[in-house]
């Protein structure tokens, strides 16, 4: 079975958030049928987490994530998405601003 094209998964992620009240958009728009989704939490108490995709699970149909950065410094995360565009330039940005530690996301056992 294969994943939901990047652009699709990311409205619904968005829209998803948004909806329960939380401030989620997309910062950087990437490849619409495969590119990699990133995530960066604003924690709203001066910390930012950041998740990008782990590494491939044959057995997992959904997009798997890992933090890559829990509760950090926004400049933290500013430079690693940084470093990621000069690699990477076809990845998405999410931005979400939660409280809440449950983003809906199935998080890999490699983070």
């Amino acid at each position: 079975m294969s994943k939901l094209r990047a652009d699709i998964w990311v409205s619904a992620f968005v829209r998803r958030h948004n909806n329960v009240g939380n401030f989620c958009v997309v910062s950087r728009r990437g490849d619409v049928d495969a590119g990699q989704i990133w995530i960066e939490v604003d924690h709203l108490n001066g910390k930012v987490s950041l998740f990008s995709p782990a590494p491939t699970n044959p057995d997992v149909s959904d997009r798997e994530f890992m933090r890559r950065i829990e509760a950090g410094t926004p400049t933290d995360v500013r430079e690693r998405i940084e470093k990621e565009a000069d690699f990477d330039p076809d990845f998405w940005v999410i931005s979400i601003e939660t409280r809440d530690d449950e983003l809906g996301l199935a998080i890999s056992d490699l983070s």
